[in-house]
């Protein structure tokens, strides 16, 4: 989880297979309307991620013997209907300045996410540090740090935990 830029694509194919189970790529179910949206420029707000997020849930529900999903979970509520669509989730916090993530934003040329969004993620986005389950990793390390640094920290915390 974390704001758009923060690798959440990458880190999580890597910890899919690291876990040896499946990935769910979150962007991959965003209706056209929510598309369409972000590709002008504008920030979805609670009533656009609402359906969004129960597919996302019943994607987690569907995958007994577990699955990465990537998806941003900016807010407690998000996370919270995430978890009750499968108890136990854990998530990993890709945090980075929003510097960082307005670099890595604009350095991508195929994905429909402009820079220009980048703030509001991060005015959207309730810390989720203290919250159960949820493990904080340095989105700037490299990425063999960062999936080390998940991994480790996934198996340090019990769900629910």
């Amino acid at each position: 989880m974390g704001v758009s830029g923060c690798g959440k694509s990458a880190v999580g194919a890597r910890l899919a297979q690291a876990l040896g189970v499946p990935l769910v790529e979150g962007d991959g179910f965003h209706p056209p309307a929510n598309i369409d949206k972000m590709s002008r420029g504008l920030p979805l707000d609670d009533a656009d991620r609402a359906g969004w997020l129960q597919v996302l849930g019943d994607q987690l529900a569907g995958h007994a013997g577990g699955a990465v999903l990537t998806c941003s979970a900016l807010k407690v509520a998000y996370r919270d209907r995430l978890r009750a669509a499968a108890p136990g989730l854990q998530f990993v916090h890709l945090a980075l300045t929003p510097a960082q993530a307005q670099a890595r934003v604009a350095g991508r040329a195929d994905h429909f996410y402009p820079p220009s969004l980048v703030d509001s993620q991060f005015a959207a986005l309730e810390d989720p540090a203290g919250e159960p389950g949820v493990v904080t990793v340095d989105a700037a390390l490299p990425m063999d740090a960062v999936v080390a640094a998940a991994l480790a920290g996934l198996q340090q915390r019990p769900a629910g935990n």
